[in-house]
């Protein structure tokens, strides 16, 4: 596939997505044809022909003759990630990818020219606060949360259990969002509570549309991780944050967080690493791209983050590799 076929292949996930074709699909329970999909989605019967095909040859659908009609039906791959009703669902980050993510992406080249994100051509808002340009509505707020909460029910597993996180029973996740990574480690270290700490409209939120009663080990703490107390704790949490900042914001933010570690407490940084020598994971070069286009930050190395950590006082840095997007990094504090 050359690279226009790329791009072209994204923007027609995005589509069909955003048109619920893998949901109308999903209901229908049988193959349908592209005359009941395109009623059903309210669509163009031509258009709708042609976003089918390109799904299908995208391995996206699976195509059935039946009296010289195609028919259409989701594959497995679509059916677990492109429907919204789906557990692991990848439909909220798609969106996220096609409304946000892409508009930053028309001013790549400007940002490689610039060293800085492009919210403000992009959007027309400042990026000075960052997080007051990346919650710039509460709808995007909640699409970001979205985002997130897909993340971590696909990957949280994998980087809390990275490591035996089993000796700290009291943790924080800074930046906790929707919750879905707290969720995880309750599930997997029965005997923890988790302190999600995140602004006041993160925390209202999240508690409003992602973490249930139910959730009893969950708790929120309200407040700005640069700037307000941090709850002490065994460990804190820092999943896809420090990749937001320069290595100067980070070392500022961990070394918060060490003065708030309990003696022999620790730190867990979950990010997608490079290699040592920069040489890949294509995802996590693109995804540094990306940092570069929405952020201050970038994708590092583990010996790159050891050092941030090691610079606010943290010792005995390990990581490991999950064999998946995101790692983990954990350091300790000497007791």
């Amino acid at each position: 596939m050359d690279v226009s076929c790329v791009s072209l292949g994204a923007q027609t996930v995005f589509s069909a997505c955003e048109l619920g074709v893998f949901d109308v699909l999903l209901a229908a329970d049988h193959p349908l044809s592209a005359e009941e999909v395109s009623r059903a989605v309210g669509a163009s019967l031509d258009g709708t022909e042609r976003l089918l095909a390109a799904c299908a040859g995208l391995q996206l659908l699976n195509t059935h003759r039946q009296d010289g009609q195609v028919l259409y039906s989701n594959s497995e791959q679509a059916r677990v990630y492109l429907t919204r009703s789906s557990p692991v669902s990848l439909y909220h980050s798609i969106q996220y990818s096609s409304r946000t993510i892409y508009l930053c992406w028309h001013y790549l080249t400007d940002a490689v020219r610039e060293g800085r994100n492009q919210y403000e051509k992009a959007f027309g808002v400042s990026s000075n606060d960052l997080f007051q340009a990346l919650y710039r509505s509460d709808e995007e707020m909640v699409k970001f949360m979205h985002l997130m909460n897909s993340i971590w029910n696909i990957c949280g597993k994998d980087v809390v259990t990275a490591f035996d996180l089993s000796p700290f029973n009291v943790i924080c996740d800074l930046g906790g969002c929707s919750g879905a990574l707290a969720k995880q480690c309750t599930s997997a270290y029965p005997e923890c509570t988790v302190t999600i700490f995140d602004l006041p409209k993160v925390v209202q939120t999240s508690r409003e549309h992602f973490v249930t009663d139910a959730d009893g080990r969950i708790n929120f703490y309200e407040g700005d991780f640069f700037k307000d107390p941090l709850p002490e704790a065994d460990l804190y949490i820092l999943a896809r944050i420090l990749h937001d900042w320069t290595d100067e914001r980070c070392t500022e933010l961990l070394s918060r967080v060490n003065r708030a570690c309990k003696p022999g407490g620790g730190v867990l940084l979950v990010e997608a690493l490079l290699h040592e020598d920069g040489s890949g994971p294509l995802t996590v070069q693109l995804y540094s791209l990306n940092m570069l286009v929405q952020t201050e930050g970038r994708e590092r190395t583990a010996a790159q983050y050891a050092a941030l950590l090691a610079a606010a006082g943290f010792t005995a840095v390990r990581h490991r590799l999950t064999g998946k997007i995101y790692d983990a990094v954990l350091g300790r504090k000497e007791g």
